[in-house]
């Protein structure tokens, strides 16, 4: 069950530079402020479920998250990763739609809440506010034209290995610089590329015989980034 927590200051936001509120006017981040609420969610915690009504926007102040939809199979496909700084919840809420898919917490984190009124309010009369939340919708619409394209034309290899490179750049590197900086179990990897978890367990053992990664539990190293780049068939 989610629970309130210490509502932090924007202004002090360490994301606030890279965040869809960026560009926000003083006056409108000090309304954000005054009105929002902040949520503490524990690791595997529901944020909201699919098929539910929005009722505002999320933003993450802390913590990594994942977006995942459940198949008519009953198995679970994961749509996106989210890490702190960004925002969820939102193409329902501008679509005046149902939230087509559930947000559950990867680790404990705090989430602040920002009601619907005010942010469609915000956006109204906020241009540089409008304009960053365009280039974030753009941007998604381009990610998920090459997700399907990915999904329909590369190997299940590729795709294991394209999967990693997506979680290090979502969330980077511990202090060592090659391990990723998150735990997702082989099951939430093979929800990501949609592939059966056997294979995936199978792909990243051969990447560990390859030399292009290490395994230690659920943690994941990369030893051979520009390998494993290869073995996703990315360009530099």
């Amino acid at each position: 069950m989610t629970s309130s927590a210490e509502i932090p200051i924007c202004t002090q936001c360490s994301h606030l530079s890279k965040s869809l509120f960026c560009k926000i006017e003083a006056i409108n981040l000090e309304a954000v402020e005054h009105e929002k609420q902040s949520i503490h969610l524990k690791k595997g915690e529901l944020l909201f479920a699919e098929g539910a009504t929005p009722q505002g926007l999320y933003c993450v102040s802390k913590g990594k998250l994942k977006l995942a939809k459940m198949g008519e199979d009953g198995k679970e496909q994961i749509l996106r990763l989210i890490n702190s700084g960004d925002i969820i919840g939102y193409r329902a809420l501008l679509s005046a739609d149902k939230y087509n898919a559930s947000a559950y917490a990867l680790e404990d984190g705090d989430i602040c809440f920002i009601s619907k009124k005010m942010f469609l309010n915000l956006l109204q009369n906020d241009t540089s506010l409008s304009l960053e939340m365009m280039k974030i919708l753009g941007n998604d619409l381009k990610k998920a034209e090459a997700h399907i394209t990915h999904l329909a034309q590369k190997p299940v290899r590729e795709r294991i290995a394209e999967a990693l490179l997506l979680i290090q750049q979502t969330y980077g590197y511990e202090t060592d610089q090659q391990t990723i900086n998150a735990i997702l179990t082989r099951e939430e990897i093979a929800n990501l590329v949609g592939t059966a978890t056997e294979t995936a367990i199978r792909l990243l053992s051969e990447f560990k015989q390859d030399g292009i990664i290490e395994l230690n539990g659920k943690k994941i190293k990369i030893i051979n980034a520009a390998k494993l780049q290869s073995t996703a068939n990315l360009s530099d």
